[in-house]
């Protein structure tokens, strides 16, 4: 929030509840509880309607009622949720339900009120303590983000090390690995996988074809002919997860790593994939040139 201005979004079809709150929050702004805070109120009659608001306006709090014409119960909350996750989400109830109150924090809620007995200062103070309660669910995801990140990087910084100088890895890829041999060419293929990551990302998130899987199989080819091994794989992908992870929000950073479990396999796969070709070819080449002695 910012210049002491409390955004709201109000999600309810009923008129006379929707004058009822605008008066409580125009009221609240004298309250002792808001601090000097303002609160101006949009509203949407449907949940299509609200999905709609908040993809165009910025809201600090959101006043949900559950049953609406387009949408009703839980599910209300559920869709809401999906597409704003970081917004506080007081649930209006008509009656002290407890089952209803207690499943509806469960699935994300960040507080409730009862419309019948509700006054300015329960209002404003129900959103201050929802306001609260989401920025300590954020803090709380954010760190639990963090420590899954730090153990997927520590997992594959110990693939990275298992594979260090081993007799296999040096017997069939040679040695020295692609970032310490081959610098400059580590760092271009660094770069394409970064860009495939994208990629790979806006697919999926907008339904588009990147044909990612092409690309990767051609990535494999070039990682292929330069005898590259399952750690060099390993350490481009590391090194574009910390890029990519690196000064972004959590959830950004969380649907690179998602995402990039999914392509590391798939492009250690098409990479398998090609030495078995080759292996095959070089039995086949040694086969046909032996020579039969009588």
């Amino acid at each position: 929030m910012t210049n002491h201005t409390c955004h709201v979004l109000l999600i309810e079809d009923n008129l006379k509840n929707i004058e009822l709150l605008q008066d409580l929050l125009s009221k609240g702004q004298n309250s002792s509880l808001s601090k000097g805070m303002s609160f101006p109120m949009t509203y949407a009659t449907t949940l299509k309607d609200s999905l709609e608001y908040l993809k165009t306006e910025n809201f600090d709090v959101i006043l949900l009622d559950l049953n609406l014409s387009d949408s009703r119960g839980l599910t209300t909350l559920i869709k809401l949720r999906d597409v704003a996750p970081d917004i506080p989400i007081l649930i209006k109830i008509d009656n002290e339900n407890e089952t209803t109150v207690v499943e509806s924090l469960q699935l994300g809620a960040d507080g409730y009120f009862p419309i019948k007995s509700v006054d300015s200062n329960v209002l404003i103070h129900e959103i201050r303590l929802g306001i609260e309660r989401q920025k300590y669910r954020s803090k709380l995801n954010q760190q639990q983000e963090e420590l899954r990140q730090e153990r997927e990087f520590a997992d594959l910084n110990s693939l990275i090390e298992s594979s260090r100088d081993t007799s296999v890895t040096a017997r069939l890829f040679g040695s020295y690995p692609l970032q310490e041999s081959l610098p400059d060419v580590f760092e271009e293929l660094t770069t394409a996988y970064g860009n495939l990551l994208e990629l790979s990302l806006e697919q999926r998130i907008f339904k588009v074809d990147h044909h990612i899987s092409r690309e990767l199989r051609t990535l494999a080819d070039k990682l292929g002919f330069l005898k590259a091994s399952p750690r060099d794989t390993i350490e481009i992908h590391t090194q574009v997860l910390k890029e990519k992870t690196q000064d972004v929000p959590i959830i950004k950073a969380q649907a690179y790593v998602n995402e990039g479990r999914l392509m590391i396999l798939e492009l250690m796969g098409y990479l398998a994939s090609f030495y078995r070709k080759y292996y095959i070819g070089l039995s086949n080449m040694n086969l046909s040139g032996r020579k039969n002695y009588p």
